[in-house]
């Protein structure tokens, strides 16, 4: 007979890429979530991954067992979200997605006092700067900051983000300070590395309006570009939630070049076709009364 906790383990296992990461994501030991994973095998007559020395993959079977699986546990788990909806309570597991510098200075203080409310509620919060794939790599809901690209995801806006040009008092004393987009080309900058040159973006100017200063340095971290841009490597552009203790210390300047940066927005999604639960709604309303309208890092 099929069990619930080995069709778990098994949808873990696919997403996490291992026994051993499954594990430590079910908070299980390996040897528990190996058995449930042999078990179930045994239950469906087939095996359901290529085991080698290094990783599993699926097999052909598995990868057709996986879709049904994940349904099954979705339904199961938002059965149960439902009827505790109805007692007025939420609980059951919710997995996120959020970025580094974000997750750490912002959403993880709102998501406490959130936490500290639902107890029943059990969170994954998992923090990295990549564009993850939401359905694919299982969340229940990513927060991100910059534009929606992705289709295949519902959003709700949680608070608008300014994004400023800035540059330490030191760099400029040396450098100059520049006045119009054209004078930029004259500089250096730090770049945000998940969106390249191309992340520099201002509102009413042409693709020849200015020539993007060449890179000292491109990063895949908000921290990382603030520290450099204190230290005096180049100019940055960042969001005002990253940098608004620095500006107020004067360790960082906002540069005007005449032109504003595009704006952007800092939203909380869940995949399109899956209906969002009650978690999630609870969240988001959670999150932009923490944050506020203007958000609090701009006031």
């Amino acid at each position: 007979m099929l069990k619930l906790d080995g069709i778990a383990s098994f949808v873990a296992i696919s997403e996490a890429g291992s026994i051993s990461a499954a594990a430590r994501r079910l908070n299980l030991s390996k040897s528990v979530v190996s058995e449930r994973l042999a078990e179930l095998e045994n239950s469906v007559g087939a095996a359901l991954f290529h085991r080698t020395t290094r990783k599993l993959t699926l097999t052909e079977d598995g990868s057709a067992f996986l879709e049904r699986a994940t349904r099954i546990l979705r339904e199961v788990e938002d059965a149960a979200s439902e009827l505790a909806e109805r007692r007025g309570q939420l609980i059951g597991p919710m997995r996120l997605s959020a970025p580094m510098t974000f997750g750490r200075m912002h959403l993880g203080p709102a998501l406490y006092p959130f936490l500290a409310r639902h107890p029943g509620i059990s969170l994954t919060l998992e923090l990295d700067d990549r564009r993850v794939d939401a359905a694919a790599d299982g969340f229940d809901g990513v927060v991100r900051h910059g534009v929606l690209e992705d289709s295949r995801l519902v959003a709700w806006q949680l608070a608008p983000s300014r994004r400023l040009l800035v540059a330490s008092p030191a760099y400029l004393a040396r450098h100059g300070t520049p006045t119009s987009l054209k004078e930029l080309a004259a500089h250096r900058a730090i770049y945000y590395l998940n969106r390249g040159l191309g992340d520099w973006t201002f509102l009413d100017a042409k693709d020849d309006d200015f020539i993007r200063p060449p890179a000292t340095l491109r990063v895949n971290n908000g921290d990382v570009m603030k520290d450099a841009a204190i230290a005096g490597l180049g100019l940055a552009l960042l969001p005002s939630f990253i940098i608004g203790d620095e500006l107020r210390r004067g360790e960082l300047q906002v540069v005007d070049v005449g032109r504003q940066a595009q704006q952007e927005v800092i939203y909380l999604a869940h995949p399109e076709g899956r209906k969002a639960s009650a978690k999630l709604r609870a969240l988001a309303q959670a999150l932009r009364q923490a944050f506020g309208d203007p958000p609090y890092w701009d006031r």
